[in-house]
C-alpha cells in the first residue's frame, strides 16, 4: 500500500534533486573548461617545444684552389673552425628557441656566424697567399641561412599563438616583453632598457700600427675609415634595440658580431702592410670592443 510522502518530506527530496542536478551541471561545465585549458596548454607546447630548424652555410673546403703544403696545416684549422661555428649557432638555436623579437634569429646568430665565417675565410685566403695565388671572393661564402623549422628560428612569435609560447620567458619576446622586466640585471648592457642606450669604445688601430709603405697606405686608409663605420653602425644599432633581448642581448648582437667585423678588417690592414714590410703582428688583440655608459 503506498503511503503519501508528508510535505516536510516532499521539499526536502525536491531540494536534494535541484542540488544533485547543480552538481551534475557544474561538474559538467567544469569538466569542459578543464578540457578546453589541456587543448589550449597542449598547442602552446607544440608550437615552443618544435624543431628550430638547422643552420646550412656554403662549402669553403671545395671553393679552395690547390693549398701548398707550408699553409696546409693552417688551412685545416680553420676549416675545422668553420664546422665548430655552425654547430655552436646550431646549438645557439635550439637553446633560445622563443626569445628576442621578430629578428633575433637574424641578429644574434646568423649575424655574428657570418662575420665569424668572414674572419675565417680571410685566414685562409691569408695562409694560402703566402706562398700561392690569393683566393678572391671566399666572403660571399660567408652568409648562412635557416633550414625551415617549426618555429620560424624562434624568429617569428608575431601571431598572438606565437607569443603565448614566449610566456615562460618572462619577457623576453623583445617587445613589450623587457619593459616588466625593470632590472634584468643585464639589461644593463643595454643601457638599462629604458635609459640611455650609451655607446661602443673600442681600442685606436691607427695608433697602433708601423710605418706604412706606400703601396699599401691606399688599402690602409680604407680599412681603418671602415673601422670606424663599423662602430658608428654597432652604436646606432645600441639605440635602436634597446629595450629588445636578454640579459646578453648586447654582447651576443652587437659587440660579439663587431669584434669579428674587426678581426677582418685589422688582419686586412695587416696583410696590405706584409706584403712590403714586416707584417704587424697582434693587431687582433685591438678588435674587442666595450659598453661605454
Amino acid at each position: 500500500m503506498s503511503r503519501a510522502l508528508p510535505k516536510y518530506n516532499k521539499g526536502r527530496v525536491a531540494v536534494i534533486g535541484g542540488a544533485a542536478a547543480l552538481a551534475l551541471t557544474g561538474a559538467v561545465v567544469v569538466t569542459s573548461a578543464l578540457a578546453g585549458e589541456k587543448s589550449q596548454n597542449n598547442g602552446t607546447n607544440a608550437r615552443t617545444l618544435a624543431s628550430p630548424g638547422t643552420i646550412s652555410c656554403p662549402d669553403v673546403a671545395s671553393r679552395l684552389p690547390a693549398i701548398p703544403a707550408t699553409a696546409k696545416a693552417e688551412v685545416d684549422r680553420n676549416l675545422a673552425l668553420l664546422n665548430t661555428q655552425i654547430a655552436e649557432a646550431d646549438k645557439r638555436l635550439v637553446d633560445t628557441v622563443g626569445q628576442g623579437g621578430p629578428n633575433f634569429v637574424n641578429n644574434a646568430i646568423l649575424g655574428p656566424l657570418k662575420d665569424k665565417r668572414v674572419a675565417t675565410v680571410n685566414r685562409i685566403a691569408t695562409a694560402i697567399g703566402r706562398t700561392a695565388a690569393k683566393p678572391q671572393g671566399l666572403d660571399a661564402l660567408a652568409p648562412c641561412t635557416l633550414n625551415g623549422g617549426g618555429v620560424g628560428g624562434a624568429a617569428t612569435p608575431s601571431a598572438p599563438a606565437g607569443n603565448a609560447g614566449n610566456n615562460g620567458n618572462a619577457g623576453n619576446n623583445g617587445n613589450a616583453g623587457n619593459n616588466g622586466n625593470a632590472g634584468n640585471g643585464g639589461d644593463a648592457g643595454n643601457g638599462g632598457s629604458a635609459g640611455a642606450a650609451g655607446t661602443i669604445s673600442c681600442p685606436d688601430v691607427a695608433s697602433r700600427l708601423p710605418a706604412i709603405p706606400a703601396t699599401a697606405k691606399a688599402e690602409v686608409d680604407r680599412n681603418l675609415a671602415l673601422l670606424n663605420t663599423q662602430i658608428a653602425e654597432a652604436d646606432k644599432r645600441l639605440v635602436d634595440t634597446v629595450g629588445q633581448g636578454g640579459p646578453n642581448f648586447v654582447n651576443n648582437a652587437i659587440l660579439g658580431p663587431l669584434k669579428d667585423k674587426r678581426v677582418a678588417t685589422v688582419n686586412r690592414i695587416a696583410t696590405a702592410i706584409g706584403r712590403t714590410a714586416a707584417k704587424p703582428q697582434g693587431l687582433d688583440a685591438l678588435a674587442p670592443c666595450a659598453l661605454d655608459k
